[in-house]
Order: structure tokens, then sequence, then C-alpha cells
């Protein structure tokens, strides 16, 4: 016999130890990753998508017109050429000329210009954030004024673009205020000297674009310490820096001509420019989006007259403003606050995070912007022209314009107040002016608090040659100058006396040859109870007592002292201090989480039937009125699973409900056309900031942005859109400015009705936001901050350009009214509205049921769903925001899960919160190509294949290798040889 040395056997023991931990972890990561894959099924889908629902007709209605929205244009490609074109037009009609000393512009044909301040190269498009837009391909600066005729300073140019290359301008960084940089970047004059000899060269003038940017997640700074090398003590950012004020001297010194370019969206401290004799033209272009400075090149040369009139007061010292002290950062000292970590709150939840909870004052109620400069001047409180730079509604013409009242009807206290102007161009070039009508109501110390004056009606002009007259009609329903009256009456009231109706070419300047024009009310008139104003569905009477109880008329202890004009010296804001740090038991309240076991317990509904058979599907239901039967009958089919699968998955879609025919939604972002985090081949064209928009007074042209992206709607596959915004511009600080139109509410609801009802043409449903008093950045996150106004501010200011939106917006919605496919056409009203970060007082705005129920659907009749704010925070319930009217939860967070989906109340407020949203889907674009009877199916997306795929193999191979170990371990058991 052979005496090789056979090899030793591994151990069982040792074979085992080494296998069965190999196999537990490769069967633990797959049912991990499994795991994962459903919990944030939600986040995946929208990477990687979420399958596709295939929708067929029914024979019969085969032949039937289902295109219920088409597009006007036959490509995608056509559409982004016209709406480049609709943005240079946009910017062009926004633009401001503040100021144009001994018609300094236009420049001649031609003209060889020198380009500085380092926006010349590296201009602010827009802001960042959500409302942000591809601008990679946008038209820049030196190619705005070539493509004008001009001629630019090349080395200079260069030296600036290569600075600024390599010395990154602040920015804000998304709620990180550690990774925010506030620096201002200008490159420093001595960088100019290696380049000043080329100065003489391109003489013809000096163009000086200065810029501040903007973002989401957080305020721009009201003290540059720290961020700026001449930092000078109380220098904040929206104000020249050392750098900006030697780059002015330099041009001045050097050129004959000095324009200076402000490209920022939102307002800056210019009264050093205004003053200044050696600056000849100042223009406000805000962020001018894809091809704005195109036009921008377009009005120095002249071939553009500017028309843009200011949306904002520019003040001249920021700190003297009424909302300077309270903006910005404030804690309450002695209190903390606790929720679950999951969003699903519970008493028996031990898993907690803790934060601190922080507020905002706004003290200066209803006196921001123009209605605090004009107001405090009248009551000689401050020196106008000291005090104000450019007036709201301010605007120069390369024309000149004369106005003359041909018309005026003073309808009775249920009607309207109608004036008709004659705009006559009484200069040599042609241009558009903008009529603007303002109200000053009768005022009583001590009563009702009034601004001086208030804009009731804008009209813009069309294009009008020299020597030529267009006439335009501004209406005012007389209701519509009622104030609202929160201590007293608790109900808007106009009160007796008269009322002064004035013509002005901005807030403070009456229009030259007219004279105001006298309404009187005889005997005050109080719109209460079943005598509400006509536009309100129902009485409006105080739904905030909570947030006004923390306001005092005089001074107290612990409260907020209201400002009032019968006494600004006695009443101006003062920052938070002692008592005011310290929160209420109320307020604490407010702050804790929200208990939906003791709401379920209180409720006293029925159990709303779930999963009953229906023939219905959802395109049956297209056009009918929201309370139809048949919505009942679709609603009793669904099980609490199909809606709570919809209501929870609601980032920038609402998902497919395919046993009653629902398809996926798509809604992006952004103010500034349409942006998306998480599907980049939808994003569009790059339109100017809402604050240049404004600055059109253009309604038509803001029905025409919404109509083109209507369009672009059509070739992507796009149904909702998040937009627009009308928080208003409380403080020129708030870094979300470039969002938002004004800071006055008729002016941004006009506006955001405008676009809104340009989109609705093509069936497109928009989401209004941020809803409401969503006014800075600072603290919007984490337990969300607590927002404190009384309630006639929260209603005059902050509610009133969505309130006009709601009861505006109209979507016309054609749909199949008998089996033989004739079309006929309804209407439906806003149905799209998005509920905002910070708190109503110490309620979360979501979660706010006099909010987003009484006063939203109550009082003005809204019919359509609501959304969340991104919902990655605790504080943000999603029981609490069905329960209050906030339908679907935008987040990917897997988290976010409703805490009671088996009450009487929860399963009825996750039904309503259904309705309203299938309401949405069924009279927009989503339908089209659908008929009733269309049969449904359904592809599951390529990495569910994977998934099942990978895991499949994953068991297999698992399987076969439990197989083997459990082989080898018998063998070597029973002393058979075993391969090691």
């Amino acid at each position: 016999m052979n005496e090789a040395r056979v090899k030793k056997r591994m151990s069982n023991k040792k074979y085992l130890a080494i296998w069965v931990p190999v196999l537990a972890v490769v069967t633990l990561v797959a049912v991990v990753a499994n795991v994962a894959l459903v919990v944030a099924g939600g986040w995946v889908a929208s990477q990687f998508g979420s399958g596709t629902y295939t929708f067929t007709n029914a024979e019969e209605s085969a032949g039937w017109d289902t295109e219920y929205y088409t597009a006007d244009y036959g490509s995608i490609e056509e559409v982004d050429a016209a709406a480049e074109a609709l943005v240079e037009e946009i910017s062009g009609a926004g633009i401001v000329l503040a100021k144009n000393e001994a018609a300094a512009l236009p420049l001649a044909a031609g003209a060889k210009v020198t380009m500085l301040g380092r926006a010349a190269a590296d201009p602010v498009y827009g802001g960042a954030g959500s409302g942000s837009v591809d601008t990679t391909s946008a038209v820049n600066a030196r190619v705005g004024l070539e493509n004008a005729g001009f001629e630019v300073n090349d080395a200079v140019y260069t030296a600036i673009e290569t600075f600024a290359g390599k010395n990154p301008r602040g920015h804000i960084e998304m709620d990180n205020p550690e990774a925010s940089s506030y620096t201002i970047g200008e490159l420093p004059v001595a960088e100019y000297q290696a380049q000043q000899s080329t100065f003489a060269d391109y003489a013809d003038a000096a163009v000086i674009y200065l810029g501040r940017p903007g973002g989401e997640g957080g305020d721009l700074a009201t003290d540059m310490a720290g961020w700026d090398d001449n930092y000078v003590e109380g220098q904040h950012q929206l104000e020249l820096n050392q750098d900006e004020k030697d780059l002015v001297e330099l041009a001045k010194d050097n050129f004959d001509t000095v324009v200076v370019v402000i490209n920022a969206s939102t307002t800056m401290e210019l009264g050093l420019l205004q003053d200044d004799a050696g600056v000849d033209a100042i223009l406000l272009a805000g962020s001018p989006g894809a091809t704005g400075l195109n036009a921008l090149g377009r009005i120095l040369s002249g071939d553009i007259n500017p028309s843009g009139r200011t949306a904002d007061v520019w003040a001249a010292d920021f700190t003297a403003d009424p909302t300077f002290v309270n903006f910005g950062d404030f804690q309450y000292e002695n209190l903390s606050v606790s929720y679950p970590v999951s969003a699903v709150e519970s008493a028996t939840s031990n898993a907690t995070v803790t934060d601190e909870a922080t507020f905002v004052n706004y003290a200066e109620g209803i006196y921001i912007g123009y209605r605090y400069y004009e107001t405090a001047a009248a009551e000689g409180f401050l020196d106008y022209d000291q005090a104000v730079v450019y007036p709201f509604g301010h605007g120069l013409s390369y024309t000149g314009f004369d106005w003359q009242v041909t018309g005026t009807e003073l309808g009775a206290v249920d009607g309207t107040i109608a004036v008709t102007v004659q705009v006559t161009n009484t200069g040599d070039v042609a241009g558009k002016d903008v009529v603007q009508l303002y109200y000053t109501a009768p005022y009583t110390p001590g009563g009702i608090e009034k601004s001086e004056v208030v804009l009731g009606a804008f009209a813009k002009t069309g294009l009008i040659e020299p020597g030529a007259s267009e006439s335009v009609t501004l209406e005012l329903g007389v209701e519509d100058m009622a104030s609202y009256d929160y201590l007293g009456e608790q109900a808007y009231v106009l009160e007796a006396g008269d009322y002064a109706i004035s013509l002005r070419t901005d807030s403070h300047t009456v229009a030259a040859g007219t004279e105001p024009i006298t309404y009187t009310v005889d005997s005050d008139v109080v719109y209460s109870g079943d005598n509400h104003r006509s536009t309100d569905l129902a009485e409006v009477t105080n739904q905030f007592d909570d947030v006004s109880a923390q306001f005092s008329t005089e001074p107290e202890d612990g409260k907020i002292l209201s400002m009032s004009r019968a006494d600004f010296a006695g009443t101006f804001p003062t920052a938070p201090a002692g008592d005011q740090l310290v929160a209420s038991d109320a307020v604490a309240e407010g702050f804790a989480a929200w208990d939906y076991d003791a709401v379920a317990d209180a409720f006293e509904g029925d159990m709303p039937t779930t999963g009953a058979s229906t023939e219905l599907s959802l395109i049956d239901l297209r056009g009918l009125p929201k309370d139809d039967p048949q919505w009942d009958e679709l609603l009793d089919s669904l099980s609490v699973g199909d809606m709570t699968d919809m209501l929870l998955n609601g980032a920038y879609q609402t998902a497919a409900i395919g046993s009653i025919g629902k398809p996926q939604t798509t809604e992006p972002d952004g103010p500034a056309g349409f942006s998306s985090f998480i599907n980049s081949s939808i994003n569009g064209v790059a339109y100017p900031s809402e604050f240049l928009i404004a600055q059109t007074w253009d309604v038509d042209l803001g029905r025409a942005m919404g109509e083109m992206l209507g369009n672009e709607a059509m070739f992507k596959d796009i149904n909702g859109w998040y937009a627009p915004a009308a928080n208003l511009h409380r403080s020129p600080f708030a870094g979300r400015n470039f969002e938002y139109y004004s800071e006055d509410p008729f002016l941004s609801g006009a506006m955001m009705t405008a676009v809104a009802n340009g989109a609705a043409t093509k069936g497109v449903y928009t989401t209004l936001k941020h809803f409401a008093l969503n006014d800075q950045e600072t603290n919007r996150v984490n337990n969300g901050i607590a927002t404190w106004a009384t309630e006639q501010t929260i209603r005059e200011l902050y509610l009133k350009p969505f309130e006009m939106a709601v009861k505006n917006i109209s979507m016309e919605v054609p749909y199949l009214a008998d089996d033989q496919g004739t079309i006929e056409t309804t209407t439906v009203g806003s149905t799209g509205i998005m509920s905002s970060f910070n708190r109503i007082g110490a309620t979360w705005a979501g979660g706010s049921e006099a909010l987003m129920t009484d006063v939203l659907r109550g009082e003005w009749g809204f019919e359509g769903f609501a959304i969340s704010d991104f919902n990655l925070y605790p504080y943000m319930n999603p029981n609490q925001g069905i329960s209050a009217g906030t339908d679907l939860t935008l987040t990917f967070q897997p988290s976010k899960s409703f805490g009671d989906t088996s009450s009487a109340k929860a399963v009825t407020d996750i039904r309503d919160a259904t309705h309203h949203i299938l309401f949405t889907v069924a009279n927009s674009n989503a339908m089209n190509g659908l008929a009733p009877g269309a049969t449904v199916s359904y592809t599951p997306p390529t990495w569910v294949y994977l998934q099942i795929g990978i895991t499949a193999l994953v068991g297999v191979l698992v399987l076969a290798a439990v197989v083997m170990v459990v082989r080898r371990v018998r063998r070597v058991r029973s002393g058979e040889p075993a391969a090691d």
C-alpha cells in the first residue's frame, strides 16, 4: 500500500464557524436590502422610475376626442425657442430705469464700453434652492451687450472673469448656516490697474454690474462682521462695501458716463449712488434668467424703452426699517421641544429628538414697505426724501406721458369704483406706461390701523407711439377698501367717511394733472354674518385669536406692543427681550406634539366604507361637481392602503391608483421655470425671478409665462407645478425674496393669479406657495418658527395674495358628457396649494385647521388639494396635516407615516384628502387620452425586475450553499472523505 500522507480534514466546528457567518451575512444583507427598497420605495422610484400604467380605451370610444388640452407648438424645441424669446420680453418690460441724469441713456449705437464689477462676468441669473433653474446656457452680460451692438473691453472683462473663477462669491447653503458664505467677492480696485490703460479705448461708458445672490434655507447677512476685510461696524450685506465704493470712484475718475446695473432680486441701499452726480444712470435688473441680459443690452442701446416699476420701496437705511430688529434668530429661553424621532406620533414612543423653540414677532403690523414709509411721512414721523431712495412703483422712461381722467364711475358700497385714464405719449419714442390707483381710507387714531395709501388697481399700457394715446380703465371693488377689525367687530369693516382715490406714478407721487377722487361712505358697513363680502363663500370672522393674543396696544409684560400710526415713536418695534423670551403655557401647548389619539377619541363620525365594488373609474368623474354622489361611490371602492400609499408618497407627484384608473402625475418646482432635484430631464428654460416679473407690472406677460410653461408641460407630461409663490418681501434680507413677487399683497396676488391662469389653459394645476407667513428662512426647519402677527396683519397682508388667487384662478375643463363622445366644458377654480414650514402662532401652518380649512376652504371656497412643504421634520405630523386640511405629504422619508389609520377619524381624514387630490387630477391634463371605460395594466420598472432577479439569484445561491454545507457536515460525521 502507498504510504502517501493523507491531508488532515477540517473539523465541522471550524468549517461551520466560517460558513454560517458568511451565509447569515449574505441572507441578512439580502433581507435588509429588500426591506430598504420597500421602505424607501418612494425615493427609489423617484430616481429610477415607478413603472408604467398603460391605459387602453374601449373600442366604442376609440374615435372620440380625448385630447382635452393640446400644445400650441409642434415640438419642445419650438417651445424652448419661444420661451427664451418670452424671457427676454419679460426682462425688457421689468428692468427698471431708476436714474437717468441728463438723458445719459440710451447709449450711442455701437458704443465702446468697459464692463466693471464682478457680476459683469459672474451674473446672478436666479436664486438657489428649489426655485433655482439651469442657467448653463444662459446669455451672459457681455454677450447681452455685444448682441445689442456694443464693443466690450476684453482685457478688463477677462481680468474680472479670471478673478471670479478663483474667488467664489458668497452663497446660501440650504438650511446649513455653518456652510453658507456671505462674501461679496468684488474684484479690488488695485486689480484693475494692469488693465487701466485700456480704458481710453473703451471710454464711451463704464457699465458697473453689482450683484447679490439669494437662496432657499438662509437669509442675507444683517451684519457682515467676519465676512468683509474692510468691515465697518454695523455694515450689512445689502449696502455697498468698500470695494464697490472704490469701483464707483474708479469709474467716475476714468469715464464721462457711468451706468450702474443692480443684478439682485432684493432691494439694496442705493442712496449713495442716487445722490452721486458722477453716477449718470441706474438700472434695477433683478435676476434675468436665460436671455434677460439680451434685454438689458437692448435697453442700454435704446432698442427697448424701459417700462419696469419697482415692486418694493427702496429705502435709504434698512437698519431704520421697523422690521429690522424683528428679523432673524430668536429663541424661547424656557422652552425646548421633544418629538418622536419617527413621524408616527405616539405617546408610547421613547425615541425622541429635542430642539429649541424659535419665533419671530411681526410687531410692525400692517406697516411694511411703502405702507410704513408713506404713513410715517404723512404723520410727520420721518422725512420721506431722506428715508426713501425709490418709492414703490417708481420707474423712468425714455419718453414722457400725460394722463387725463376721461371717466369716473362711483358705484354703491356693494359695487365698483371705475376710473378711465387716457395715456398720451408726449415724447419722441414709443413706450409703455403703468397707471397706478391708490386709495386712502379715513383713519381715527386709536381705531383700526390703516396705511396712508394702499395700491388698489393698476394697468400697463401697450406700446404707445409718439403723440398717440391709449385708454385704460382701473376698477376697485368698494368692499376691497374695508379694513379688518380683529379687536372690535371681528370682521371686515368699511368705515364711514371720505376715501381719497388717487392716480399716482408711484406710491408717493400723484400724477400731474389729476386730482384725488372722493368716495364717501355714509355709515359703517360691517361685513359680518351673512352680510359677508361678495367674494367670500361664508362668514369671515376671527380665526387666529390665539395668535393675536400675544399682542397689546399698550405696553404690557410679555406682550408684543403693536405698532400704531397714532404713536409711531412710542410704539416703534424693539427686539424681543425680557418676558417676550419666555414662552407662556399656551405657547408651549401649541409647540407640543399633536395627540391623534385624543382627537380620534373625540370624533363622533362613522367609519367610512372602504373596498366596495364599483364600475367607476376616475375619468368618469371628470367635469362633475365635487359633491356629485358618484364621488362617494368611487371613494367607497378604495382601500385604506390605496389611499395612504398616495398620501404619503407626494414628492413631486401623486401616485397612481390602478383600481380606479388614476395615473401617476408629475409636479416639479419652481417659480422661475420647471426645476427638479430628482429628474433633470424635465428642467426647462430659466425664467426671470418673480421679483423681476413683478417689476413688469404686466399681468398679460404673467399669463403669457404661465401659458408657455403649460405648453412645455404638454411635451414633458407635467401635470402640476409647485408655483407660483407669493410670500411677501417683509424684509429685504429674506433669502428667498427672489422667489416672491413683492412687498405688496395686491401686486403679488395679481401676478400670481395671472401666471396660474396661464398655466391652467393647458390643464396644469398650480400649488400656490408657501401658505402662509413664510417670510424669512432663518430657523424655518427643525421645530418650525412660531410667527406672531395680529389677525389684521395676517389677513390684510400675508393671506391677501393667496386669497386673490384662490378666488380668481379658473381652469376650463373639457369633458365627455355622454356615451356618444360629446365634449362639453365646465370650469374649476384653484386646485392646489402648499403649506409652509413655519407656524402660525405656535401651530404648524400645515396643521392649522384655522388656516387650511376654515379660511382656505370655508371662507374662500377652495376645492383642491393641499400639500406640505418638504417634510423631513417630526413636528410636521401627517395625521395632524390631513386633519387640518393638508392632504399630501411632500417627502421621501420612510419614517413619515400615519400614526393612526384605523380609527373613524383617521379614515375619514384620509378619505377626504384623497377626494381633494382625485378631484384635482380628474380635472387636469393628467386625463389626456382617457375615456370612460378605459382599462389599465401595470408594468413594473426595470429596477423592480432587477430586485426580484438578484434576490432570487442570491436565494438560490444561499440555498445551494446551505445544501453544500449540510452534505459536507454529514459526510464528515459518517467518516467519509470530505474535499476541504
